[in-house]
């Protein structure tokens, strides 16, 4: 398994692997996609984009030169073997827990999680999610497949078990989702409200933290897969996460940026912002 540093690399995280404790990489995968696909080419673009934002945080006063990360580019997955995609992020998400890595992970459509959530529970048994999305993602299957980015949620819960799953932001999904979520996770519907309680709720539990990026309103973040309208902003996404930072976060990712409908760059500039924000909270534990 290669550990060289990726060539081209998000802007701060240009350090060697050995000495790094945050791994950045792309899981560049749309295979379930259900409506506008791209997501694929989101980790790449990033990327070059993340050289228009700064590596200093004037919200946080801390900048990524600072701290220790490695960018290990992007997976390489097949295309037509949905499964072999989830094995791959999945054995490589246990190469980085074994070597005492956290790993962030840049999708891809949001069913990449599952790979990671696999792996991270085999180490940390009592795993609980915190999930930013529009969507539910609880459906049982979507048109006869039970791997989709409409299911992959549902597929975690199997994993982690009743009353672990922390969602907020939601506004979408199938009746049926919302009606099954009851008595099985937490929903916070529409914004983040509650979100101070998970640090008392959640202390020193191990977190997996996925962020689906149409959480987001759509007229702040359009270049998206699946938009809903009603969402947050990113002050308000900002807010939340800055919120889970004492808490013991051992993965997470963020998915669901769509390139080829971001003609503005305002999409791609948003996410770029996000991923510095939550890679310095991720060190804020360690000053």
């Amino acid at each position: 398994m290669n550990m060289n540093r990726n060539i081209q690399t998000f802007i701060g995280c240009d350090d060697e692997y050995e000495e790094s404790e945050i791994v950045i990489f792309g899981a560049p995968f749309d295979g379930t996609t259900s409506y506008r696909p791209g997501t694929r080419f989101a980790s790449s673009h990033m990327r070059n984009e993340s050289y228009g934002i700064e590596t200093y945080s004037p919200y946080l006063d801390l900048d990524l030169t600072d701290f220790k990360i490695f960018d290990g580019g992007d997976l390489e997955l097949p295309f037509g073997n949905t499964e072999r995609v989830i094995g791959i992020i999945e054995d490589y998400v246990a190469k980085l827990i074994e070597d005492n890595k956290i790993p962030f992970m840049i999708g891809g459509e949001h069913l990449v999680t599952l790979g990671a959530v696999r792996s991270i529970s085999k180490y940390y048994p009592k795993l609980h999610i915190i999930h930013f999305d529009a969507h539910m993602d609880l459906r049982d299957e979507y048109i006869g497949e039970k791997l989709s980015h409409g299911t992959v949620m549902r597929r975690c819960w199997e994993i982690v078990g009743d009353n672990k799953i922390f969602q907020f932001g939601i506004r979408s999904g199938d009746r049926t989702e919302f009606y099954w979520s009851k008595g099985h996770l937490y929903t916070n519907k529409f914004n983040f409200e509650g979100i101070e309680k998970l640090e008392e709720e959640l202390k020193d539990k191990p977190i997996y933290l996925t962020i689906d990026l149409d959480v987001l309103d759509p007229s702040e973040f359009p270049a998206t897969g699946t938009p809903e309208a009603g969402g947050v902003s990113f002050k308000e996404l900002l807010f939340a996460i800055n919120k889970l930072s004492k808490l013991n976060i051992v993965g997470l990712d963020i998915v669901e940026l769509s390139p080829p409908y971001d003609l503005s760059g305002i999409s791609t500039a948003l996410a770029c912002k996000l991923v510095r924000e939550l890679l310095l909270i991720l060190n804020l534990n360690k000053i």
